[in-house]
């Protein structure tokens, strides 16, 4: 394996525009980065992660912190992040949090401190006061991402606003025997953080309808397509189905149309369907849905956090979790009117 003294001779500059050139730290033209990355790619040079660990102080290592890995969502929100992070040369190191105290702990108490990542970014998880307070002695930037806790910084999308826009989209259109289908909240209530995005979307259907002087109906399912499928059939098996479903999620509402195609119900001829997402197959299904960007989320959240670890903008005093996330704003949404939703039957 090839030096960096060989690549420095080969492309006739010093070992330190060698670092810097493959870096993409400090200043070098952009014509002198070019040769020396060229060279390297030919002499199948790569630098070593732990010596430029020990130059940098850095570990050239993000960790995130996310709930779910198999879900589109989660995965397209990633994959945003590694878009951003993976020109600036850094990794990625993902942590998966899941409801069982002792792994959380490990995780918090543990793995977070063993020095691998330079920053950590949470993905839609609801953290206790103790996880809250062992990310801020880290001594890190950390930054949210959907993440009901305010501590943290970051963006997040207004999902009541996003239940709203559901429901009025299928309003406007004239339905009034509206169904949500969501996620049910064991113990904590509507109000509960660990399910703070699909409750507050919940909130929004409800108020929505409780602005048209209507009571909509809700039944469960788990963010999955076949959750969907079972909580549509439920819904389209009894004597008075509803005209139109708002599903929490686009997976949900491909298990709702599946199940309408099972029963014969035609969409939208008799059921409209609306999801929330923007998913990469919405266009397939022909699906109409509320579009939050999840690709563009993750792209923001790095860039973010990058700039937190070069210095162009850091956590609060003292290091670790900044205190408001008030300069973040919120993310954008939109709805994307396909095939799957009309005017009511009749």
């Amino acid at each position: 394996m090839s030096a960096l003294d060989d690549v420095a001779r080969a492309a006739g500059v010093s070992t330190a525009t060698v670092s810097r050139a493959l870096s993409g730290r400090g200043r070098t033209s952009e014509a002198t980065r070019a040769r020396v990355r060229e060279v390297a790619e030919r002499l199948g040079y790569v630098a070593s992660a732990t010596a430029a660990g020990l130059a940098s102080g850095r570990a050239e290592n993000i960790g995130v912190i996310v709930p779910l890995m198999d879900r589109w969502f989660f995965a397209t929100v990633l994959d945003g992040i590694a878009s951003r992070l993976a020109p600036r040369g850094y990794d990625v190191t993902l942590y998966n949090v899941t409801d069982d105290p002792a792994q959380r702990r490990r995780l918090f108490e543990t793995a977070l401190r063993r020095r691998r990542v330079d920053a950590v970014i949470v993905l839609s998880v609801a953290l206790t006061d103790d996880e809250v307070a062992a990310l801020g002695s880290l001594g890190l930037p950390v930054r949210g991402l959907g993440v009901p806790r305010g501590e943290l910084g970051g963006p997040r999308v207004d999902d009541t606003a996003v239940g709203r826009a559901a429901t009025q989209h299928l309003r406007s259109l004239g339905h009034r025997d509206i169904a949500h289908i969501g996620q049910s909240v064991a113990g904590g209530g509507p109000a509960d953080p660990a399910f703070d995005i699909p409750s507050r979307r919940r909130a929004g259907f409800e108020a929505e309808m409780a602005a048209s002087g209507l009571t909509g109906r809700f039944v469960a399912g788990d963010f999955t397509v076949a959750g969907g499928a079972r909580a549509a059939r439920e819904l389209l098996t009894g004597p008075h189905p509803p005209t139109a479903i708002f599903a929490g999620s686009d997976e949900m509402a491909y298990g709702a149309l599946t199940a309408a195609r099972e029963r014969g119900i035609r969409v939208p001829a008799d059921l409209s369907i609306i999801g929330v997402d923007g998913h990469d197959l919405a266009d397939l299904f022909d699906l109409t849905t509320i579009d939050q960007f999840p690709h563009a989320q993750g792209e923001r959240v790095a860039d973010a956090i990058l700039a937190a670890v070069t210095g162009e903008a850091g956590p609060a005093a003292g290091g670790g979790v900044p205190r408001s996330a008030a300069a973040s704003g919120p993310l954008p949404f939109s709805l994307v009117t396909r095939g799957t939703t009309a005017p009511p039957p009749g």
